[in-house]
């Protein structure tokens, strides 16, 4: 286990490097001047300018650009915000809590409504009430987020009243309890599609009829044997899921005026505020990259026949 966990860090390395450059790379290609853009409308001045990028080191080549980012991030350093001056790391430490908030909200609602519908399903496979789970998630994977957001919004907070339309208070679980629906959406209906199948095809397996003919209820052997080892591929798909509810915020976030790491993101592109986006990014690809290796540790927990060389 020690190595392989050992092997695993090792791996994340050149992953890391790939993904951060790619998205350095594009920030930093996009058109326009983020030093020039401080002056608004203002007739620059070009001697501030040429000051403020070589203080920045927004004059060296990319790829030098690129060096430095690299290793200011091995001394916890994700870059400085160009109109603020604010550290980036402070930004994200800013903004963070609240999308912790609305990703574990939907992360849960994800989990739990989506494993029961697709225990529920699977358990009920052909029947009325597997075929309208089926109808709803396929209902839900086809609409996108912003849409879903808009609607919600409208009927539950608008018109009827229900709940608040806009997050007025990030640290109220209660009001983030509408957007992490919304942002859960798509996750729990492909939890649910995807725990449905595994279901069905185990049912058929051979250790299914095994316990039966041992004597085991129908509640024990569903929960212990049949959900443990169908958990396998959705565990799998939660672990990525996870990353994919962060960066998925950032459309929830900006409808429900959730002040979090999407919106900080949104505003640092209209802005041109690439190191924040870049920083942000980065903090994201490592929360992934974390998640994957635990959700393959937890494989072994999961199915005792497992091993890591």
């Amino acid at each position: 286990m020690g190595r392989y966990v050992v092997r695993r860090l090792l791996q994340m390395i050149p992953v890391f490097i790939g993904s951060t450059f790619i998205v350095f790379m594009m920030m930093y290609a996009l058109p326009g001047d983020p030093v020039r853009a401080l002056w608004g409308e203002r007739a620059p001045d070009e001697a501030q300018m040429a000051a403020l990028r070589a203080d920045l080191g927004l004059d060296d080549p990319i790829l030098i650009q690129y060096w430095h980012y690299l290793t200011g991030l091995l001394q916890g350093d994700f870059g400085t915000q160009i109109a603020s001056r604010r550290e980036v790391i402070d930004v994200i430490g800013q903004a963070l809590p609240a999308t912790l908030r609305l990703t574990a909200l939907a992360f849960l609602i994800t989990v739990v409504v989506g494993v029961g519908m697709g225990l529920l399903a699977g358990l009920r496979a052909g029947k009325a009430i597997d075929r309208g789970i089926l109808f709803l998630t396929l209902l839900l994977i086809s609409v996108p987020v912003f849409v879903l957001g808009q609607t919600f919004q409208t009927y539950f907070g608008t018109r009827w009243g229900w709940v608040t339309p806009t997050v007025q208070d990030s640290e109220d679980w209660g009001q983030l309890f509408l957007p992490a629906i919304v942002l859960a959406s798509l996750s729990f209906a492909y939890v649910a599609r995807l725990t449905r199948a595994s279901i069905v095809e185990n049912r058929r397996a051979d250790y299914m009829r095994t316990a039966k003919a041992k004597g085991l209820t129908r509640r024990r052997a569903v929960s212990v044997h049949l959900l443990r080892n169908s958990m396998i591929p959705v565990v799998t798909f939660l672990g990525v899921d996870l990353g994919n509810l962060m960066a998925g915020a950032i459309v929830t976030e900006g409808i429900f005026n959730i002040q979090g790491i999407g919106g900080t993101v949104y505003r640092s592109l209209n802005s041109r505020e690439g190191s924040t986006v870049v920083g942000i990014v980065s903090f994201i690809i490592v929360v992934y990259l974390v998640v994957t290796l635990l959700v393959d540790l937890l494989y072994a927990v999961l199915d005792p026949r497992i091993r890591y060389a």
